[in-house]
């Protein structure tokens, strides 16, 4: 719509400031990695309990969505108006802007609906006025800033916080009413493996083998580790520190055995690779890894 495009315009040429570190810090909060930090310290720095809802909610949106991004395939804004609006590479500046198996498509905003979900749980967890304030702010700065990159129409965004705020709600259906965990957590996978007969985009291969993985972590983790919260802030450090560690080193890794061309592209068995990397990798940070906490509790204590 004409109107859509006028006020990206609009907005690039008035409010071009907020492309600075301000835009930058709220485009990497509703970003993979943002996200990721985020998640992590809610698992292995404050509550593991709530860690597993919300990150469960997170994944289970960003894989659910793409699904409705390649049913819609509606081209970002600065792909279709190039003359008039200015794009900003998502992908860290690695992918060409016009790749779409990497940028993905527009409707919806995935980084607002995975803002409107993480930060809406963590409100609905700590009951706080100030808490409720903090997530409206930042759920709308994140939507916000994908109208300054040119990445997303408004109504993407919309879209975006509305379908996020469903996704959360349905998850949290999901958890009051299926008792059985692994009932629980299967419904969640069901729902998204539709996905691998049309879509064609990395943010939902990465989202899926997240979320497997993620699943299979949790389940090893309350049989076979069962960490638990701690308040040493050392511990936490250490804890959060070596998770991104591990995070970096195994996504290295594991790309070893292939070349950049195939990881590149758009064939289904670079995209089943993508999910099978990912879901290691969180296994290992989430189920595997938490056997070394208890000896991050020695650290900072006095004998």
């Amino acid at each position: 719509m004409e109107w859509e495009v006028g006020l990206i315009e609009w907005i690039q040429q008035n409010l071009s400031f907020l492309n600075g570190p301000v835009g930058k810090v709220m485009s990497f909060i509703g970003g993979e990695m943002g996200l990721l930090i985020a998640l992590l310290i809610i698992l292995f720095c404050w509550k593991k309990e709530t860690g597993k809802r919300i990150t469960l909610t997170v994944l289970a949106v960003n894989t659910w969505l793409p699904m409705l991004k390649c049913a819609v395939l509606r081209p970002r804004p600065y792909m279709e108006h190039p003359e008039r609006i200015r794009g900003i590479a998502d992908v860290g500046g690695s992918a060409d802007l016009d790749d779409i198996a990497a940028q993905g498509y527009s409707f919806p905003s995935m980084h607002s609906a995975s803002a409107a979900a993480l930060f809406v749980s963590l409100a609905s967890e700590l009951k706080k006025r100030w808490a409720w304030i903090l997530a409206v702010v930042f759920t709308f700065l994140v939507g916000f800033s994908r109208l300054v990159t040119g990445m997303h129409y408004p109504t993407d965004v919309l879209a975006g916080w509305a379908l996020g705020l469903v996704c959360a709600g349905i998850c949290w259906l999901l958890e009051k009413k299926v008792s059985n965990e692994w009932i629980h957590h299967l419904i969640l996978l069901a729902v998204s493996l539709p996905g691998l007969f049309f879509v064609r985009t990395q943010d939902y291969y990465t989202s899926l083998g997240l979320l497997v993985g993620i699943i299979a972590a949790i389940h090893f983790e309350e049989k076979f580790v069962n960490y638990q919260d701690t308040r040493n802030v050392w511990a936490m450090i250490l804890r959060l520190v070596g998770a991104l560690a591990i995070y970096f080193a195994l996504n290295t890794l594991l790309k070893l055995p292939f070349s950049k061309e195939f990881l590149d592209s758009v064939t289904m068995k670079a995209f089943l690779v993508r999910s099978a990397r990912y879901a290691v990798i969180i296994f290992v940070v989430i189920g595997l890894y938490p056997k070394l906490f208890p000896f991050f509790e020695k650290i900072g204590k006095k004998k």
